[in-house]
């Protein structure tokens, strides 16, 4: 079968790898059908993997697949089914994975396509506890943003932002993948988007997308403009993973008592915080990482709603590499896709 491997910084190949054999007792068997490009993808193909891994890796951390055939002892899934596999190897025995918070997993052995082998591949096998089946009406290249796009988006919005009906928000970077869908819902619920992009033609693309005020950041203050528009109260959340550069701003839209959730730092890890703005403002900063398997369905279930993500660009597996470098490059508007 043909499997896409890391063999180190930015060396991607196409190789022929040998098929699994049949899955075993609580396994399914999965044909990739599409994998969604992500950061994580792009840092691990620039050699910035945050734990040991072994090389060749095959890369791909978000996909759909279909099940070609399951194990002994498997009822979630069947043949033919389409499912989104979670995109880490949590136990599903710890305290977290337990209560459902498997993002905190204490054994977790390792995100897919990261620091173990992911989903840019024919055929592999995999534990069938951690597949969601994807709904009737929702499409597999839809689906394939399931688990590390919109997953996230749902955690940080409904599970750490608290986000209300009616609410204003500020979305950092909204031509990303999950920048798209983080517009999307929050319009959906009736609340007041701000968004932030780095061009006028991403502009265009925002405001299409519903986006109440989208402020171009290299040519306006987002923070000024936020805080004119809301009277100098702020926003009630915001939507960040920008990082180093957006962080004192970001803060400052905020309105007293306002929420900030953050799952990325693409601009730098390291950010002076206004301690004083932060107690007197009695501001909350919340970090959110991934998702839970209980999130892939939610996501899903958006999307069988219709609220489905903003695609980009689709590529082969053979343009694999040219997927990554449009998405280092910011060029993008919404997700690429790898179509297998």
């Amino acid at each position: 079968m043909r499997a896409l491997q890391l063999f180190g910084d930015r060396d991607l190949r196409l190789v022929e790898l040998e098929e699994p054999g049949p899955p075993g007792p609580g396994e399914a068997q999965l044909a990739p059908i599409a994998v969604a490009l992500n950061h994580i993808d792009v840092w691990g193909w620039r050699g910035m993997a945050f734990a040991q891994r072994k090389l060749p890796l095959v890369v791909g951390a978000e996909a759909s697949a279909r099940v070609l055939a399951v194990g002994e002892g498997v009822t979630n899934v069947a043949p033919g089914d389409v499912v989104a596999p979670y995109g880490a190897l949590v136990c599903g025995t710890c305290r977290f994975c337990e209560e459902g918070r498997d993002n905190l997993c204490e054994n977790v052995g390792g995100v897919m396509g990261f620091h173990i082998d992911g989903f840019a591949r024919e055929k592999l096998n995999m534990s069938a506890r951690l597949l969601t089946k994807v709904p009737d009406n929702v499409a597999p290249t839809d689906a394939a943003c399931a688990i590390v796009t919109f997953g996230t988006v749902v955690h940080m919005l409904f599970d750490n932002a608290r986000l209300e009906p009616g609410e204003s928000i500020l979305v950092q970077a909204g031509g990303s993948g999950i920048g798209t869908a983080a517009i999307r819902i929050a319009k959906s619920m009736g609340c007041t988007v701000f968004t932030t992009v780095g061009s006028e033609e991403k502009r265009a693309q925002a405001e299409a997308l519903g986006a109440d005020r989208v402020i171009n950041y290299t040519t306006e203050r987002f923070e000024s403009i936020v805080r004119r528009a809301t009277g100098k109260k702020g926003v009630d959340v915001v939507f960040e993973h920008v990082g180093a550069s957006t962080w004192e701003g970001s803060l400052f839209s905020l309105r007293p008592g306002g929420r900030l959730v953050t799952c990325g730092s693409t601009s730098g890890v390291a950010a002076q915080t206004n301690l004083m703005q932060l107690f007197q403002r009695q501001l909350r900063i919340i970090g959110s990482f991934g998702c839970t398997r209980r999130n892939v369905a939610q996501a899903l279930d958006w999307m069988h709603r219709g609220i489905l993500p903003v695609i980009d660009t689709q590529v082969s597996l053979d343009d694999f590499r040219a997927g990554l470098e449009r998405l280092e490059t910011r060029a993008v508007f919404g997700k690429v896709l790898v179509t297998l």
